[in-house]
């Protein structure tokens, strides 16, 4: 019986996809797998406010939390150069997973896996918050060469890898995330209609039809040509038929430039800006879309319009990076700097019935591919070639 540590810190203190990534694959991992020991490391002491989640209560698990949290570690580590070696906090390990980008000091024989989301701060650097930029071009390709395997989010990731970083194809295992059970379609219950009405309330939404997007101000996002987009589409409407534009979202560091757009287009009363939206919403405000926009420049997985696709709501996406393998043919995909084009499909997801239909049951069809189960297989068989070598 093997010990494996899998680093859960950013399920904890994260709250965007790669928090989920996170704690999804380890509770499928968990869920599948009673032949090894497990240790679920975390830096850091959560706030008070941030529940543990369910998985910590499934199993007698080990959960290892430090004192200080990721951030002064890792000043210790790559900025003192510390050599801590990382099990004198996580405990003892046969198999170490360092789950975002970042693989601690690990010494002596142990194999150590890295999971690398994308390479954004690369391939778009304006799109990393310029004080973090130089420690990921120093620390990530570091922490790539010294892991012994690296597990990639997306072909599109793992091509980058291999381009950028000259890693070998056999040192990477692509693992497509998986979407959850509770992103499904809209069902005309009480419970559902309560839930939804609720939904739209708390985020200041009426009755009125729109278009949501969710992700985090940044320019890789591409918020500033979806709004330039939204504003060609609504004066193609008849003013009845104009739906709004709802951006779900952390504020990131575009945030103003956003505004400023929307105000000089005239969209201040049409063009939403909701948030950070709870997890437990999120189903429900993806339900209530008319239509998912993601016109990202830049993506290592994508997992918003998967979600959007099981939630039976079509999606416009763009056709770079990652988002084909996605979304495939069961949306619209468009080059995300093509602002026509952006719009265009904007109004034949909104307007084309039959287009619409086609849409939804072709993702409905294509989300049920990507399970958790499937991934949490695939990352077992990662975890049972490392510790054979």
């Amino acid at each position: 019986m093997a010990r494996i540590t899998i680093d859960y810190t950013p399920a904890i203190h994260q709250s965007a996809g790669i928090a989920r990534l996170t704690r999804e694959i380890a509770r499928a991992v968990l869920a599948a797998d009673r032949s090894h020991r497990y240790t679920l490391f975390v830096m850091g002491r959560p706030a008070p406010s941030v529940p543990l989640s369910n998985l910590m209560n499934t199993r007698d698990l080990p959960l290892r939390v430090t004192q200080l949290s990721d951030r002064w570690l890792y000043r210790l580590w790559f900025r003192a150069r510390l050599p801590l070696d990382v099990r004198l906090l996580s405990g003892p390990c046969d198999l170490y997973h360092a789950t975002d980008f970042v693989l601690p000091p690990l010494k002596g024989d142990v194999p150590a896996l890295l999971t690398v989301h994308d390479l954004s701060f690369e391939r778009d650097p304006d799109s990393a918050p310029p004080r973090l930029l130089p420690f990921l071009r120093r620390v990530v390709p570091d922490s790539v060469r010294r892991a012994a395997h690296v597990v990639a989010d997306s072909h599109a990731t793992a091509g980058d890898l291999q381009a950028l970083y000259g890693v070998p194809a056999e040192k990477i295992t692509i693992i497509h995330s998986g979407v959850e059970a509770r992103f499904t379609p809209y069902q005309d219950t009480l419970y559902h209609r309560r839930r939804r009405a609720h939904v739209l309330k708390k985020y200041g939404l009426g009755d009125a039809p729109f278009l949501l997007t969710v992700g985090t101000m940044q320019r890789r996002k591409n918020h500033l040509r979806l709004v330039q987009a939204f504003a060609r589409l609504v004066k193609r409407l008849p003013s009845a038929d104009r739906p709004q534009l709802v951006i779900a979202g952390g504020k990131g560091w575009l945030y103003d430039d956003v505004r400023a757009e929307v105000a000089r287009l005239g969209l201040t009363d049409a063009v939403r800006f909701i948030g950070y939206v709870d997890d437990a919403d999120l189903p429900h405000l993806y339900q209530a879309a008319a239509v998912f926009a993601f016109p990202s420049i830049y993506e290592g997985f994508g997992l918003p319009p998967l979600e959007a696709m099981a939630c039976g709501v079509p999606v416009v996406a763009s056709n770079a990076s990652s988002l084909p393998e996605v979304v495939g043919d069961a949306g619209a995909l468009v080059d995300p700097l093509d602002v026509e084009a952006l719009a265009a499909a904007l109004e034949q997801a909104l307007c084309d019935e039959g287009w619409r239909r086609r849409a939804i049951a072709r993702g409905l069809e294509r989300a049920a591919h990507f399970t958790w189960a499937r991934a949490a297989q695939q990352l077992l068989d990662t975890y049972a070639r490392l510790l054979r070598k």
